[in-house]
């Protein structure tokens, strides 16, 4: 028996601008990542992060809003998809992540693009890109009883609607829905009843945008007698415009926006053009209102909020910057009051220095004091405002891989994990510790490339190697100013006075990172004199006091200051790195690349003394080796392929550098072989290996060879296997990944190596998709239950990483339990 529990998720989440909401109620923030659909607190002083993954989805999720019913009913959740279905989740405390599906909506025939709904009122909808939006009914308080499709509605001009905006239009519960999307103009819908009957149609078709519309907005203006209704459009023409809708015949009194003088400058078309809408028997009108001008890119999303009442509308836009709006009490112009983001002087590189590429998304917390942005890197920034400086303050944040986390390495001595992905990025990844309080950040983003990275092994307790879609292999080095951060924040101490660059970054015209000197606050950025090639990007220049900070690395510090310089290159190989492994003394790196002839699927190694290529190149396989695994004691080199063998390479012990072929089983498995692992030296010569046959094979020597001592079967192909790195009250523990993301624990007898018993980790806190790679924690990072709760006999927790096909990385915490 074990007991399973969840240390740490990251996922960074879907750019797209619906695929976020921020809940008024419970204050949680729920986002899209891949399929998922990640639950984190962002005002919580725990600083836990990402608490829970809904998995349900088979493919990226991009519409996310809560059902805002009842207060006192328990939250619901709507995510829509591109797998076409709507997903209806309600908060249950049975539930490991929080919530539980409820009902699964599958009437859209292509991808989801936008749901909205609206407080006070069941009903919610939905756009899809087959160009219809569907109006559904759903009860909060019977959550037993499916949403019921209420209306279709065909979209004609046809467009795709990428946003939809739900608003009260009087006061007997009539609604008006705005349509916008892949055209420049809004499509206004009135309901024709009120109650059981809803049905909307088309009363007024709005112009005026120049390009497509990204965002909807609507707020009851108290402002204005007759409660009016507020509209903000955001588009993809750098522009937001209001509009307004007035009840009665006459026309709202004129507003001084459309008078400002500086409108004529940009020759927009601001035509006043009165549109007559009628809900449930009274008439309305819809005028234009405001221009917002400011941002200088594509405009994602505007939200709303309501102060003092007084209003204010936030957009977020790929300008890299944040506006909040206000409307002027005197003269009724909406002006900027607030900037946040990154202002123009200082964006510097759009490349691999990391600059955000825009934000995504901006919202509003339940009580307006905080925001948040999504950037181009997954990334969530927040900001929380302090009103005795009224200023707004960047806090700590959530961030994570955007693709497939590929590869993942724990340090020699387990203090910190490394995880490298499809995303061209690799992170460190580090406990937070500050009094009793435990949590884990993304603390260093070493590596920011240009190549899709597929695996990373560390080598010492400052360096690292990864290999990616390219020829070689590039070493890096840890800097003084994460080493410091490391170890003021999480304790990490480093052994010896090596020396240390202060930091790094990439030269404007370069792809290499570059040790360079962390210059003082006074000095200037740039040398005139530095050729321009070799010249740093200014915004990337690190000063001494950038990383001297009390809290885990903001993404900007993490997209531009947390860079380690690059030592070596590798060469040698002719195809894309598929492995890579470094001995556990150091001296050695074992590589392969991808290949379909002989010639080609050869491991080669380097010392890392000099980091030359011990040469020959060990064979063995006639395709790509994609496991490499030294034993505990480096005496033996495992490496298994898609050609389903695997070979065991013997030390020679004259000469520690040399490795020859010991013994090889050219049908291991009778389809290809996808992972290997050695157990612990205590158990002997023993190694496991997994397969897309459906097994893990354990083997163990015997007279010079080694035969297969255990098969253990799976429901589908095994794509990741990893044992304990000591014994377990003395027996084996192994992990198994499959490729339908199933997690699979094994307590194994280690002189027989029979299966003494197996559990099964909850499929709810696992991947819906393959699992990459397992690796557990080295012993000398692993901690304690006496530690954590006092418990004189309590079991020693292992923590497992988890590498995942769903651009998460997860670490669980796992305690054997002993035997009843």
């Amino acid at each position: 028996m074990v007991e399973i529990g969840i240390d740490y998720l990251a996922a960074g989440a879907n750019r797209h601008p619906a695929a976020a909401d921020w809940d008024a109620v419970s204050g949680l923030l729920a986002f899209g990542a891949d399929r998922n659909i990640a639950i984190w607190n962002p005002l919580s002083d725990e600083y836990h992060g990402v608490q829970g993954l809904l998995s349900g989805h088979t493919d990226k999720v991009n519409a996310v809003r809560f059902f805002r019913g009842d207060p006192s009913i328990s939250p619901t959740l709507l995510s829509g998809s591109v797998d076409k279905t709507i997903r209806v989740w309600h908060a249950t405390t049975d539930s490991l992540m929080g919530f539980e599906c409820i009902a699964v909506l599958d009437g859209h025939l292509s991808s989801i693009n936008c749901i909205d709904v609206i407080q006070g009122s069941n009903i919610f909808v939905s756009g899809s890109a087959d160009a219809t939006v569907k109006i559904w009914r759903l009860s909060a308080s019977k959550n037993s009883v499916p949403p019921e499709l209420v209306q279709t509605i065909l979209i004609n001009p046809r467009f795709f609607p990428l946003a939809l905006a739900l608003g009260h239009i009087g006061t007997d519960g009539s609604l008006i829905l705005a349509v916008a999307g892949t055209k420049s103009i809004i499509q206004i819908y009135v309901t024709e009843d009120v109650g059981e009957n809803t049905r909307f149609s088309l009363q007024a078709t709005l112009t005026g945008h120049e390009g497509w519309i990204r965002s909807l907005a609507f707020i009851q203006d108290y402002n204005h007698s007759g409660r009016d209704l507020l509209l903000a459009s955001a588009s993809q023409d750098k522009y937001i415009r209001l509009w307004r809708v007035h009840q009665g015949e006459e026309l709202p009194a004129v507003n001084g926006s459309k008078q400002d003088p500086t409108l004529a400058t940009f020759g927009k078309s601001l035509s006043n053009k009165a549109h007559r809408l009628e809900a449930a028997g009274l008439q309305y009108s819809l005028t234009f209102e405001a221009l917002l001008l400011g941002h200088e890119d594509w405009i994602y999303t505007v939200s709303w909020r309501r102060e003092d009442e007084k209003l204010q509308l936030l957009s977020a836009s790929a300008d890299n910057s944040l506006a909040i709006w206000e409307s002027d009490s005197s003269s009724g112009v909406w002006v900027c009051t607030t900037r946040l983001g990154e202002i123009s002087s200082q964006k510097g590189s759009t490349t691999a220095t990391g600059s955000s590429g825009g934000f995504w998304m901006g919202l509003w917390s339940p009580q307006g004091d905080s925001v948040v942005s999504l950037g181009r890197t997954g990334s969530w920034r927040l900001w929380n405002h302090d009103r005795e400086q009224d200023q707004w303050i960047q806090n700590t944040g959530v961030s994570g891989h955007v693709k497939d986390v590929m590869g993942i390495a724990w340090a020699k001595d387990g203090s910190y994990l490394l995880s490298t992905g499809s995303d061209q990025t690799t992170r460190l990844h580090a406990e937070w510790k500050r009094g009793t309080k435990r949590s884990w950040h993304e603390f260093a983003r070493p590596q920011i490339h240009g190549y899709d990275l597929n695996c990373v092994d560390t080598c010492g307790e400052s360096q690292f190697i990864s290999g990616a879609d390219e020829k070689l292999l590039r070493v890096f080095d840890e800097p003084r100013a994460i080493a410091d951060l490391l170890e003021r924040l999480c304790g990490i101490s480093r052994k010896g006075n090596q020396e240390m660059p202060e930091t790094a970054n990439i030269p404007v015209l370069g792809l290499s990172n570059k040790a360079v000197e962390a210059i003082e606050d006074e000095r200037p950025a740039v040398n005139r004199t530095v050729d321009e090639r070799e010249a740093p990007d200014p915004a990337s220049v690190a000063r001494k006091s950038t990383l001297d900070i009390d809290h885990p690395p903001l993404e900007d510090h993490l997209a531009r200051h947390t860079l380690w310089p690059e030592r070596e290159k590798l060469y040698g190989h002719g195809y894309e790195i598929s492995a890579v492994a470094t001995s556990h003394d150091g001296t050695l790196v074992a590589t392969a690349c991808k290949a379909s002839a002989i010639d080609h699927a050869v491991i080669r190694l380097y010392e890392t003394r000099e980091w030359h290529e011990v040469k020959p190149p060990l064979t063995a396989h006639s395709l790509t080796v994609t496991c490499l695994r030294f034993s505990d004691d480096d005496a033996f080199l495992l490496s298994v392929g898609r050609d389903r063998q695997w070979a065991v390479f013997e030390r020679d012990q004259t000469n520690l550098d040399f490795y020859r072929l010991k013994a090889s089983n050219p049908k291991g498995h009778s389809r290809m072989i996808l992972g290997a692992s050695w157990a612990p030296s205590q158990a002997g010569r023993t190694f496991a290996t997994a397969g897309r046959d459906k097994s893990v094979k354990l083997w163990t020597a015997n007279d010079g060879n080694f035969e297969c001592k255990t098969t253990i079967s799976a429901a589908a192909s095994v794509t990741a296997v990893d044992f304990v790195k000591e014994p377990v009250n003395g027996m084996l523990m192994l992990a198994i990944g499959i490729e339908n993301g199933d997690i699979c624990l094994y307590m194994v007898e280690a002189a027989t190596l029979a299966i003494k018993s197996s559990d099964v980790i909850d499929k709810r806190l696992c991947p819906l998709i393959s699992i990459n790679q397992l690796s557990w924690r080295p012993p000398a990072g692993t901690v304690s239950m006496n530690q954590v709760n006092g418990d004189q006999h309590g079991d020693m927790t292992r923590q497992l990483a988890v590498a995942g096909g769903d651009s998460s990385l997860r670490i669980f915490s796992i305690r054997s339990l002993p035997e009843k």
